[in-house]
């Protein structure tokens, strides 16, 4: 795949198919990254479900689900999750992945600049967070290449890989 434009949008049934091919393909390399999915997850069909959930969430305001593109082919997903918009408040967590045939090319860090203004310009977040485990080196130069910081270990938060892991927590304050 040739280097192209970074681009994000809002999540469509359309995506389902590709999402479900990347994720089939890089099963095994998100393993240590991710909580296991059912054999329903890679298919599209399940895809188009998931997708439907995320719209959902979408319409009800607790989540802004995007994917990432390379020019116009989808290669990725970003979600604002979480998104609590009281006023005291304000704030989302970002989520992201990049399928492999993309990585190293600069779209995760594009696209997380970019949610980050859909944050504060589209949805009015005032602070973003974001949480990778201990060894994610990659994701965490992601996040400080966009102004995120380091602001705590969450110990034994997730269970990935076989076993409970360590994450990162991380921070940025969007401002008004």
């Amino acid at each position: 795949m040739p280097s192209s434009t970074t681009s994000i949008r809002l999540i469509e049934p359309a995506d389902a198919a590709p999402i479900a091919a990347h994720r089939v393909r890089d099963a095994e390399a998100f393993r240590p990254w991710e909580p296991a999915q059912p054999d329903d997850f890679f298919t599209p069909e399940g895809q188009a479900e998931r997708i439907e959930g995320l719209l959902a969430g979408y319409r009800a305001g607790t989540v802004w689900p995007g994917v990432v593109l390379a020019g116009d082919e989808v290669i990725g997903q970003i979600t604002v999750g979480g998104i609590l918009p009281q006023p005291h408040l304000r704030r989302g967590s970002v989520g992201y992945w990049i399928a492999s045939v993309a990585q190293n090319r600069g779209h995760a860090g594009n696209a997380v600049g970019l949610a980050l203004r859909v944050m504060r310009e589209e949805l009015g977040l005032h602070r973003a967070e974001a949480s990778t485990n201990l060894e994610n080196l990659p994701s965490q130069r992601v996040l400080r290449r966009n102004g995120f910081t380091p602001y705590g270990v969450a110990h034994a938060a997730i269970f990935l890989d076989g076993g409970w892991r360590d994450g990162l927590l991380w921070e940025r304050i969007l401002g008004d």
